[in-house]
């Protein structure tokens, strides 16, 4: 006789401290960090406000959780690619506005932004948070391919740093252009089709002189 399978009601137990953390994402992505309630977290999530504290003391503690299980996992591939990328570096910049095309556009990660920007005044470890376990973690593979792209020759001198800026900042930008007006009428923009055109101009402007038509 096969060996019966688990209770639903354990595998549930199993899945919600995953499932308090995506509707967690989902409100402070809706409603941003000081206006999300406990109780509307625990409402989307579909448990008691009870439960949600085994799992969570405080608003903050899901809002790290919202980074390292939801948004950082699905990042850290991207950040893998680009440190074990040997070159060419066109095709590493092509390769990257296409992973981050598809992570932009499958999580509210620009609410989140939004959010972060919003509120870092009053919450300063939620900048800490984002900064120390996303955004360097980005910027610093990126300044180290930039920076062994220089060494082969295929990348002009310059602060590879900032390089690494230029490429992530407009598409940053067009996230949150996103969020914060088109809501209000302001025409969207396609956020994949953006990075796309955007790492070609990056491309074209990164070449060494003698390299360019």
């Amino acid at each position: 006789m096969p060996e019966a399978s688990e209770p639903k009601f354990r595998r549930r137990k199993a899945d919600r401290p995953g499932e308090i953390v995506q509707a967690a994402m989902a409100v402070f992505a809706e409603k941003g960090f000081a206006a999300a309630r406990l109780d509307d977290i625990a409402r989307r999530a579909g448990v008691s406000k009870g439960a949600l504290y085994l799992y969570f003391e405080t608003k903050e503690d899901l809002f790290r959780a919202v980074v390292h299980q939801a948004i950082a996992p699905n990042l850290e591939g991207v950040w893998r690619m680009i440190a074990a990328h040997p070159g060419p570096f066109p095709a590493l910049l092509r390769a990257l506005a296409t992973r981050i095309g598809v992570v932009l556009t499958t999580l509210p990660v620009g609410g989140v932004v939004k959010m972060v920007i919003g509120e870092a005044g009053n919450f300063p470890e939620l900048a800490r948070v984002w900064h120390d376990d996303l955004v360097a973690h980005a910027l610093g593979a990126l300044t180290q391919a930039i920076g062994a792209a220089q060494a082969r020759g295929e990348v002009k001198p310059g602060d590879p740093r900032v390089y690494a800026l230029q490429v992530i900042g407009p598409i940053l930008l067009s996230v949150i252009w996103d969020e914060v007006f088109a809501p209000v009428g302001g025409a969207p923009f396609d956020v994949p089709a953006v990075a796309r055109q955007h790492v070609e101009t990056m491309i074209a402007g990164l070449a060494p002189q003698k390299a360019r038509p």
